[in-house]
């Protein structure tokens, strides 16, 4: 049976998800966890939260999925080795520095690939599975018989996602809120670009197709194929941000799905917490036009009536399903939603009225039109059922006792729970019954009285001979095996901890710094050779997700693991900027993994890059082979998901160009011929002032996207100039961003 995986985002969504039949939760500390907005956990409560779980057969995995730069290493570590010993299961984990430091250092402490490591095909499986990973979360659009089949044949535990927000982009494959609002996802600090309003504009006819919310996925519902999943390792449900009614409601409906006694109530249950409405996901097949919902990023709830008229003053409310005072509404009203707590209900006569299934009606100051769906947001008594279900047992365990009581000799009960032993003896010298003496049934009572335990009582065989057990040693006896047997269970510890080998030192020597080029069209690619350039990606180019690993010469621009896996033993490589490399650990890694030449990520500032290269030299006695972007439009996004087809444009990419706007800057849109899309920024990352005072990079990277063969000419003309120290000057014809990343603090 798959693994429930649950989110935590504080004490009491954790003890709501155990509550409610989950096998496991995933929570973040205070730092390096893709959640940085919610409570989170700090050492003193995460050992709580172990204690806690761990008597319940509960896992506790925590989230280190950041990226971590090169000031924050000793940190990390420190932060791992406090995990171990607190006895933590697993850590689910972005950043190859991370995933290297524990996979090295511990034994029982599992090392989880993160999905922001963009897992989603055979070979990236096998590459950490070589390396020491003891399961993959993979990528949320790959589809079942693709997982399946993953996981048949790399032989490793996954885990996939199965209810919960989705993002519209490949997990750690956005840059989209780092680059344009210095809050960078990779760093657990997304601010939701994705789910603002964005204008489409077909830039080659000159019109606007209009204004919606055309990034804001839906939100993934599974459980209607719960069959097909059962067979998969772990399920994941998201939401650590989320409120703990919320993880109690999902939590408990997939645990009756996973059991076999989910009912088409508990299914419909599922709208009654936040959802932005539902989708089946890439997993089952959902048309990429219907991942997002256009109209509405938010809690959508679910509909339970329309406006139907007005009477006396009031609204009324022709209902399909019921109504209560207090219940939270929203009125869909000219597509502006009317948001409201139903504190009054009245019935046709002007009666107050606490609720209704069928008619009733409301006063409000708002504007209101005849055919106005209704939606109800919450449903104040449902809430209400969830919270009685906030904390508590879900399962117990059997409390088996042998007591022996015999007068003139002190009591001593034998006990066995949690696959632990406990030898209970009591202080006090037991004496000989007048009248009564304890029999089976006293015993039975007082050690029923396990309500505020884990325990439920299992056999019990009592041996006695005349012996009088007072009450109060029986009590203080059910105490003391309770907490024994508690001790005992979290004394099973093996010894967690392993000594590294050393590393290998890996250095190369310095060159003249020089330019490199990626291009996307012929003409582009033209210019560049014309230009001189030696080093140009354009058919080479092995992107991070969604690839078909065709035999290739020469050498290759690789932007994910399975790429680096299948090509390292017969490709020279170049590691693309989605590797996310931001740290010198992560650098020395890729290099021994066959990368001739690392490129680094967009995040990095100056000061990071000089920490990287610092380090790298001290750790190796020379420098990385590092390439840098220091020209083009930032892919702030790549997704499976086709914006065009969600607005009718579907195959007319081919012939337009396309951009989203808001009220900040321009996005264009490049459609690839797989129908996946890459965002661009509108801005032009331009560094190449910068170049000349950059130490510890040898290639430079101009990226070419919607240039023509002219504007390619002269900049890469500028960018010599620039690189070999004669000044030129020349004014793009685009908005350039001079500063760019490269200058700003992620934070």
């Amino acid at each position: 049976m798959a693994e429930l995986l649950a989110p935590a985002g504080n004490m009491e969504a954790l003890k709501a998800a155990i509550a409610n039949g989950c096998d496991a939760v995933y929570l973040g500390m205070q730092k390096f966890g893709a959640r940085a907005y919610s409570c989170n956990f700090d050492i003193d409560t995460l050992r709580e939260v172990v204690e806690y779980a761990h008597l319940r057969d509960v896992k506790v995995y925590v989230t280190m999925n950041t990226i971590v730069f090169e000031d924050e290493l000793a940190e990390a570590r420190e932060q791992l080795c406090a995990l171990n010993d607190a006895g933590v299961d697993g850590v689910i984990i972005q950043d190859l520095a991370i995933f290297d430091y524990a996979v090295d250092n511990f034994v029982d402490m599992e090392a989880h690939c993160s999905t922001q490591m963009g897992l989603d095909d055979l070979e990236g499986a096998l590459l950490f599975k070589e390396l020491g990973a003891k399961r993959v979360v993979l990528a949320r659009e790959l589809d079942i018989d693709t997982i399946k089949a993953i996981r048949q044949a790399a032989k490793i535990p996954v885990e996939i996602f199965v209810h919960g927000a989705l993002c519209v982009s490949y997990s750690g494959n956005c840059l989209m809120s780092g680059m344009i609002g210095y809050r960078s996802g990779n760093r657990g600090r997304c601010v939701g670009s994705c789910r603002k309003p964005y204008e489409l504009v077909d830039l080659t006819q000159g019109r606007s197709l209009g204004e919606s919310y055309i990034l804001s996925t839906k939100d993934l519902n599974t459980i209607d194929n719960i069959d097909e999943l059962k067979d998969i390792d772990s399920l994941k449900i998201e939401g650590r941000m989320k409120e703990p009614v919320y993880v109690a409601n999902v939590v408990s409906q997939y645990r009756k799905a996973l059991d076999g006694t989910v009912s088409a109530e508990d299914k419909e249950n599922l709208k009654k917490t936040f959802n932005r409405t539902f989708t089946k996901g890439y997993i089952f097949g959902e048309d990429r036009r219907d991942i997002t919902n256009v109209t509405k990023p938010n809690n959508f709830g679910y509909e339970i009536g329309r406006i139907t008229g007005s009477y006396k003053g009031m609204y009324e409310i022709t209902l399909n399903q019921l109504l209560n005072q207090r219940d939270i509404i929203r009125i869909d009203h000219n597509n502006e939603d009317i948001n409201l707590s139903v504190e009054k209900l009245y019935d046709r006569d002007g009666n107050l009225i606490n609720k209704s299934e069928s008619r009733c009606y409301i006063r409000i100051k708002e504007k209101l039109s005849t055919g106005d769906i209704v939606y109800k947001t919450k449903d104040i008594q449902y809430y209400k059922s969830l919270e009685e279900h906030l904390d508590g047992e879900f399962r117990r365990y059997p409390l088996n006792i042998r007591c022996y009581a015999y007068a003139d000799a002190p009591l001593v009960i034998e006990a066995e729970g949690l696959g632990a032993h406990y030898i209970y003896e009591s202080e006090e010298v037991l004496v000989e019954a007048i009248n009564n003496p304890t029999d089976r049934a006293s015993l039975v009572k007082q050690f029923s009285k396990l309500n505020d335990t884990v325990f439920e009582l299992g056999s019990v065989e009592f041996e006695t001979y005349n012996a009088f057990v007072p009450v109060k040693i029986l009590n203080n006896a059910r105490r003391e095996i309770v907490q024994g047997l508690y001790e005992a269970k979290l004394a099973a510890k093996s010894n967690r901890t392993r000594i590294p080998g050393d590393k290998e030192k890996i250095a190369f020597e310095q060159k003249t710094p020089y330019l490199t080029a990626q291009v996307v069209t012929q003409e582009q690619y033209d210019a560049c050779v014309k230009c001189g350039i030696e080093e140009i990606y354009y058919k080479n180019v092995i992107r991070r997700n969604k690839n078909n690993y065709n035999e290739r010469e020469g050498e290759l621009l690789v932007g994910g693991y399975g790429g680096l896996y299948r090509y390292k033993d017969s490709n020279p490589i170049v590691t693309d900027y989605s590797f996310n490399v931001v740290n010198s650990v992560s650098v020395h890694k890729l290099h021994g993994l066959g990368a001739g030449r690392v490129t680094l990520s967009y995040e990095l500032n100056r000061k990071q890059l000089r920490d990287l290269v610092d380090e790298y030299f001290k750790a190796n006695g020379g420098y990385p082979s590092l390439e840098m972007i220091v020209y083009g439009r930032t892919p702030l996004m790549f997704t499976n998901y086709c914006p065009l087809k969600a607005m009718d444009q579907c195959g007319r990419c081919k012939d337009n160009c396309y951009e989203l706007r808001d009220e900040y800057g321009n996005f264009p849109i490049l459609s690839h011929d797989d129908c996946t899309t890459t965002i661009l920024n509108g801005k032009i990352l331009n560094l190449l002032d910068e170049m000349p005072s950059i130490r510890g990079v040898g290639a430079f990277r101009l990226n070419f996207t919607t240039e023509s063969g002219t504007e390619v000419e002269n900049i890469i003309s500028i960018a010599k100039a620039k690189l070999e120290g004669t000044a030129r000057e020349s004014v793009f014809n685009q908005q350039t961003d001079t500063r760019g990343q490269f200058n700003k603090e992620i934070i």
